[in-house]
C-alpha cells in the first residue's frame, strides 16, 4: 500500500476517482423548465425560410407550399439523410484498420529474473533485471481481415437499399400530404363562400324570431302556430350553427398543412372544377401495370426482399474462415531492449469450429426470412390491386355523388331565389325563405363536400398509382418556380400514357466480396439513390 501511495501517478488517480465519484452522486432529475423549452426558438425554425402568403392562395400554390414547408414532411427528409450517412458509414467497414498506440508503463520495483541450471536444477543465487521501472511504448498496426471486407460488403449494399426504401417512404409520405392539402383547400374554399351566405341567414333568421315572440306574446296569433313556428327557426339555426361551426376549423387544418400562421386570416381563389373523368376513362390493365411498377408499399416491400436475400448471403460469409493480415511499427523506450524499434508481420487463419454445429441452423433461419419476405411480396401485389380497383370504384361513386350533389343545389337555389322574391313581394313569410336559404346553404355546402370527396378519391387513387407531379429539388427551386412547375405538370393520365414502363425490383446476384466490388457493382444503385434523395421526388 506505501508503495502504491508513492507512485507518480497517485495525483492523478486521486483526481480521476474524485471525479467519477462526485459526477456519479450528483446525478439527479432534471425536469424542462420554461426557458429550456425554448418554445420561441422552435417557432422561428418552424417559420423559418417560409414566404408569406400575399395574394389570394391557388390549389396550386398550397400544394407548392405544402411540398416545400410542411414540417412532417421535413422531418421525412431529415430521416432519409439519415438514412444516407449511415450508408456512407457502412462502406467503411470494407476498409482495413490502422490503429496509433502510445502508452506509459510503471512499477514500484525492478522486474527481476532467476534462472534454473538445467543440469542440476539449482537455481542462481543472482538476478537479473531484465526491464525499466518506467519505459514509453507505441506503435502503429495495420490489420485487414478477409472476413470483415464480405461482411462489410454485404451490410453495405443492404444499408443501400434502405436508403431507397425511404426513399419510397417519403413519396407515400407525399401522396398523403397532397391528398390532406385538397380535401382541406376544398373545405376551406366552401368555408370561405359560405361565410356570408350563412351570417346573413342567420340574422334573417333571429330576427324572425324575434318578431314571432313579440306576437306571442301580444297574442295576435294563435300560441301554438307561434310555437310550432319558433320551433321551425330554432330548428333551422341549429343547422346553420353546425354548418358555421364546422366551416370555421377548415383553414386552421390548411394553414397547418401548408405551415402558415394559423391564426392568420388569408384568401383563397377558388378554382375551377376539376374533371376527373379522363382517369376513370384509362384501361384498368394500364392502371394495374403502373400502380405494380410504381406503388411505394410494393416497391417498398420489394427492396425488403433483397435485403433478406443479401442477409443470406451475410450468414455464409460469416461461416468461412477468416484469414486476416497484420503489419504493425513498434517503439518501446526500455533501455534493457537491444532492438528499442522493430517491425512485425503476420497472416493469421482462424475459424470457429462451432459453426459446423450452428451452420445449416442459421442458414435454414435466414433463408425463412427470404420467404416470408417472397410471401409479403406477393401479398402486396395482390393489395395493391385491391387497392387500386377499390380506390377506382370510390373515384366513380364520388364522381356520381358530386353530379348528384350538384344537381340538388341547383333546385334548392332556385327554390331559395323565388322565395326571395315572394318574400320582397310580401306574399311569403320569413320562416320560409329562412328554410328555404338554409336548405339552399346546405345542399351547397353538401355539393363542395362531395367535390372534396372527389379530390380525396383521386388522390387516393394517385397514391396507389405511385404518380406523383413531375417537379424538380423542393429545396433549390423557389416556391414561384415550384409552383409553375406544380401547375405545368402534366395530368395523371398523361404520365401513365407517356411514361415508359418501370421493370419490378428483381433480386440482385451475388458479386465475390472484394475490396473493390462495391464501388464498381453498386454504381447504377448510388446514382439513381442521388437521383432520387438529394431534395428530389
Amino acid at each position: 500500500m506505501t508503495t502504491l501511495l508513492a507512485s507518480p501517478l497517485r495525483p492523478l488517480v486521486l483526481a480521476i476517482s474524485l471525479a467519477v465519484l462526485g459526477g456519479c452522486a450528483s446525478i439527479r432529475p432534471v425536469p424542462l423548465t420554461t426557458t429550456t423549452m425554448a418554445t420561441a426558438a422552435d417557432m422561428r425554425a418552424l417559420r423559418k425560410d417560409v414566404e408569406p402568403i400575399s395574394g389570394p392562395l391557388t390549389l396550386d400554390e398550397a400544394l407548392a407550399r405544402a411540398l416545400k414547408y410542411n414540417a412532417e414532411r421535413r422531418v421525412r427528409m431529415m430521416e432519409e439523410s439519415l438514412a444516407l450517412g449511415q450508408l456512407d458509414v457502412t462502406k467503411f467497414d470494407m476498409l482495413p484498420r490502422l490503429m496509433a498506440q502510445a502508452g506509459y508503463s510503471w512499477r514500484n520495483n525492478d522486474r527481476t529474473s532467476l534462472s534454473r541450471n538445467p543440469t542440476t536444477g539449482d537455481i542462481s543465487t543472482i538476478g537479473f533485471i531484465s526491464s525499466d521501472r518506467e519505459h514509453l511504448t507505441n506503435g502503429l498496426e495495420f490489420s485487414w481481415s478477409l472476413l470483415d471486407i464480405g461482411m462489410g460488403y454485404y451490410g453495405a449494399r443492404q444499408q443501400a437499399d434502405r436508403v431507397l426504401i425511404s426513399v419510397e417512404k417519403r413519396r407515400k409520405a407525399m401522396h398523403l400530404l397532397m391528398q390532406d392539402v385538397r380535401t382541406a383547400f376544398w373545405r376551406a374554399t366552401s368555408a370561405q363562400l359560405l361565410r356570408e351566405d350563412v351570417r346573413k341567414t342567420i340574422a334573417l333568421a333571429e330576427e324572425a324570431l324575434v318578431d314571432s315572440r313579440k306576437a306571442e306574446f301580444e297574442r295576435v296569433r294563435n300560441p301554438m302556430d307561434a310555437l310550432r313556428y319558433q320551433r321551425q327557426l330554432l330548428e333551422n339555426l341549429r343547422l346553420l350553427e353546425s354548418i358555421n361551426q364546422e366551416l370555421s376549423s377548415a383553414q386552421v387544418e390548411l394553414a397547418s398543412l401548408i405551415n402558415a400562421p394559423v391564426n392568420q386570416v388569408f384568401q383563397i381563389a377558388e378554382p375551377t372544377q376539376p374533371s376527373t373523368g379522363a382517369l376513370l376513362e384509362v384501361p384498368v390493365a394500364k392502371l394495374e401495370e403502373t400502380a405494380l411498377a410504381q406503388n411505394p408499399d410494393l416497391r417498398e416491400l420489394g427492396y425488403n426482399s433483397r435485403i433478406a436475400r443479401e442477409e443470406v448471403r451475410r450468414t455464409l460469409v460469416r461461416l468461412f474462415p477468416n484469414l486476416s493480415l497484420n503489419y504493425s511499427i513498434r517503439y518501446d523506450s526500455d533501455r534493457y531492449l537491444v532492438n528499442n524499434n522493430w517491425q512485425e508481420a503476420g497472416l493469421q487463419l482462424s475459424y470457429n469450429v462451432f459453426n459446423l454445429a450452428t451452420g445449416p441452423t442459421q442458414i435454414k433461419l435466414a433463408e425463412a426470412g427470404v420467404a416470408l419476405a417472397d410471401q409479403r411480396r406477393v401479398a402486396g401485389h395482390l393489395a395493391t390491386i385491391t387497392q387500386l380497383h377499390l380506390a377506382r370504384l370510390n373515384l366513380a361513386n364520388a364522381r356520381g355523388q358530386m353530379e348528384r350533389a350538384d344537381a340538388i343545389y341547383a333546385t334548392d337555389n332556385k327554390i331559395a331565389e323565388i322565395s326571395r322574391n315572394r318574400q320582397a313581394a310580401q306574399v311569403q313569410s320569413k320562416l320560409d325563405v329562412v328554410s328555404n336559404e338554409t336548405a339552399a346553404i346546405l345542399s351547397l355546402l353538401r355539393r363542395y363536400q362531395a367535390l372534396a370527396q372527389v379530390q380525396t378519391a383521386e388522390s387516393r387513387l394517385l397514391a396507389t398509382l405511385g404518380l406523383e407531379p413531375e417537379i424538380g429539388s423542393t429545396g433549390t427551386l423557389s416556391l414561384k418556380e415550384l409552383t409553375e412547375q406544380v401547375r405545368r405538370s402534366p395530368a395523371a393520365w398523361e404520365q401513365m400514357m407517356n411514361k415508359a414502363h418501370v421493370p419490378t425490383i428483381q433480386p440482385r446476384a451475388s458479386a465475390p466480396p472484394s475490396a473493390a466490388a462495391p464501388s464498381g457493382e453498386r454504381t447504377p444503385a448510388f446514382a439513381l439513390h442521388n437521383q432520387q434523395t438529394r431534395g428530389q421526388w
